[in-house]
């Protein structure tokens, strides 16, 4: 079975799309998202094969989404679009898969027999739009936010928990469901820990300790480890 993602903000265009890769029982639909919030957290979570990307949803769009996925575990992405002469010429350009809505039986067929042939990630589709990470989509409780990549003082992951970002002078926490992989390849966060990431900006001073260890301390009276591993990181600083 091919595991399935459906991501578009326009109910009746989910049930649709839904609906009628359903009938062929060679996919598996498990997750139907409303936003990129949504299906940042199914993408990670249960590790599709594919996904059907809507392009304009609001908030995040479906480009901007691209950025916040782990290169390394991309799904192979099918762009579902109602709008953009010039975003199609870019998928004809570099043979990345697409759809326009609505979407018509005849071609999602050929669509759906190409992935039944080559579910791969495609290189292209990052390689077309690979951006940096600008804001990070995040939660406190069941409320979202994004968060701009810029005010994150400290990333961390938690094995319980999952990954923590803490925010400007107050020191505000969020969680995210982005790993910290995201982090280390599309923003200027700097590992420090295996389980830590530090914003440079931020970085009071480093005062180091017994082993080869450190502690970072920060503007925001924040103290952040260090480990052996990463010390080469802040050569300038340390």
């Amino acid at each position: 079975m091919i595991r399935t993602i459906i991501v578009d903000d326009e109910p009746n265009a989910r049930e649709d799309l839904e609906k009628k890769i359903r009938a062929d029982h060679e996919f598996d639909v498990s997750g139907i998202c409303a936003n990129a919030f949504e299906a940042i957290r199914d993408i990670n979570s249960q590790h599709p094969d594919v996904v059907f990307l809507d392009i304009q949803m609001p908030r995040i769009s479906g480009i901007e989404m691209l950025s916040m996925l782990d290169k390394d575990n991309m799904p192979r992405i099918v762009f579902v679009t109602a709008h953009g002469e010039y975003a199609i010429e870019a998928f004809k350009k570099n043979a990345i898969d697409f759809l326009l809505k609505p979407v018509k039986n005849e071609r999602l067929n050929i669509t759906l027999a190409r992935l039944k042939e080559d579910h791969q990630p495609q290189p292209a589709v990052t390689e077309a739009f690979s951006t940096g990470l600008e804001f990070v989509p995040c939660y406190q409780g069941t409320r979202y936010y994004l968060v701009n990549v810029k005010e994150i003082i400290h990333a961390f992951s938690s094995p319980t928990t999952g990954v923590h970002l803490v925010t400007g002078d107050s020191g505000q926490a969020f969680q995210t469901n982005l790993p910290l992989k995201v982090f280390d390849d599309n923003s200027q966060l700097k590992r420090c820990h295996r389980q830590h990431m530090v914003n440079l900006d931020y970085i009071k001073f480093i005062e180091k300790l017994d082993n080869g260890l450190g502690q970072i301390y920060t503007y925001g009276n924040h103290t952040i480890p260090v480990s052996r591993n990463f010390m080469g990181n802040f050569p300038s600083i340390v």
